[in-house]
């Protein structure tokens, strides 16, 4: 059951600035992504991932989520195979601070899917069966949604992520179900 009301949870939703972690670089595309999310966002060190958010709560305190959830958003298979191969240890422990810490990552990976994942059609030595396996595994493992998008509809999608994930949270009165 909730603590907040329906109301003081669309309040909240309305409130919400992304969080971004320092380490995202600002690029035209980064640019882009924060005009289709349409919310203010703030450049913070996050623990884990690259994006999540913050909202006001009906006393005007501030309520960030990064503990929480927050979205790690990679741009392309390419990117994704390398870090299930060369940089597993560190994509690991990224993963494995968000569970110690009671939190989440949910994984994002743009100018992506899963036909394009079993069709091999990416730039990586890693077979199909591999990346599939890893992607099922690290999904299992660690609660972490995989969601795909392309470029130019990332923004998009990482709002409604970040703002479902959200709602979920207040409707469970600030935590994680």
């Amino acid at each position: 059951m909730s603590e907040y009301s329906i109301f003081e949870i669309n309040q909240m939703l309305e409130s919400m600035t992304v969080l971004v972690d320092t380490r995202e670089q600002v690029t035209s595309a980064f640019r882009r992504r924060m005009e289709q999310i349409g919310r203010p966002y703030e450049r913070q060190k996050l623990d884990f991932g690259d994006y999540s958010c913050a909202v006001i709560d009906q006393d005007g305190n501030r309520i960030c989520m990064d503990h929480l959830f927050a979205v790690e958003r990679k741009m392309c298979l390419d990117e994704l195979c390398t870090c299930f191969t060369r940089d597993r240890k560190r994509f690991e422990r990224e993963f494995l601070r968000a569970k110690e810490a009671g939190g989440r990552l949910i994984l994002l990976v743009e100018n992506a899917s899963l036909d394009k994942a079993l069709a091999g059609q990416y730039r990586s030595q890693m077979h199909p069966d591999a990346l599939l396996a890893s992607l099922f595994a690290w999904s299992a493992r660690y609660q972490a949604p995989v969601h795909f998008c392309t470029a130019q509809n990332s923004g998009a999608m990482l709002f409604r992520i970040l703002r479902y994930h959200l709602k979920v949270c207040l409707e469970n009165g600030g935590r994680l179900p």
